[in-house]
């Protein structure tokens, strides 16, 4: 499908206001809509992660200035995660690998989309925070997911938030601050490994021809922020964004 780097542009300011004014930062939506432009895979990555990068600071920074982040009880979560991130993006695929795992992945963050908000009313229906599972739980969903998002170029919090709110693991609002933290520090952990490792040729340069997308989510990103979820209800961003994900995983997989 050929779409115009303007187009892109645009597409990619929406999902960032989309996404940002329910506090995630949509490298999920970025790397679908890139995967549809046709895109060198090897850029994929880069691209959804630098924009992750740029839409979730700001809710982090959001998220601190209210107090929601528990830095005590999410420190084992990042702990490894950050590291795996990294290792992650040094991984090098060959594009048929790349490819299965980005389309198995976009089904499954599609699939929690679709499912998050069932698993959030059976959270919020028990006293949140009372899970105590063992402790190498948080180190150990950090480590996989943080290994992931390096690989693909999704911040994780698509996966990791769901898992939090089935352990109980605190409230939705800290589970959403949690996910935006950790979103962030993986992204640029991700993106390191990324740029690190041989493959993408034409380095820096190449990224930078990309700017239209990155002043898109910057921009969208603070609208996002403003609308707080007003103009669209959470349920119905989830929705949209949860059939444009699976589409694209679908035609990644049939190909």
């Amino acid at each position: 499908m050929e779409i115009s780097l303007l187009g892109l542009a645009l597409l990619f300011a929406l999902t960032a206001a989309l996404y940002a004014s329910v506090g995630f930062g949509g490298g999920s939506t970025y790397i679908a809509l890139l995967a549809l432009a046709s895109l060198d895979y090897r850029a994929l990555p880069v691209l959804a992660l630098l924009c992750n990068i740029i839409v979730v600071t700001g809710g982090t920074i959001r998220f601190q200035s209210r107090g929601l982040i528990d830095w005590p009880k999410i420190w084992p979560i990042l702990l490894l995660s950050v590291p795996a991130a990294w290792l992650g993006g040094r991984m090098v695929l060959e594009q048929e690998s790349f490819l299965l795992l980005l389309g198995l992945s976009l089904a499954a963050a599609g699939l929690l989309l679709i499912i998050e908000p069932f698993i959030k009313r059976a959270g919020d229906s028990a006293p949140a925070g009372q899970w105590t599972g063992h402790r190498l739980f948080a180190p150990a969903t950090g480590t996989g997911i943080g290994f992931l998002s390096g690989m693909v170029g999704i911040g994780g919090g698509i996966f990791l938030a769901p898992i939090l709110l089935l352990t109980r693991w605190s409230d939705s609002r800290r589970i959403a601050a949690t996910a935006s933290v950790f979103i962030l520090v993986n992204s640029i952990a991700g993106l390191a490994g990324q740029l690190m490792k041989s493959g993408f040729s034409s380095g820096g340069e190449a990224i930078l021809a990309y700017w239209p997308l990155f002043l898109g989510v910057l921009l969208g990103g603070q609208v996002g922020s403003l609308l707080a979820s007003k103009a669209l209800p959470e349920i119905w961003i989830r929705r949209l964004t949860a059939l444009l994900i699976l589409y694209v995983a679908v035609r990644i997989l049939w190909v």
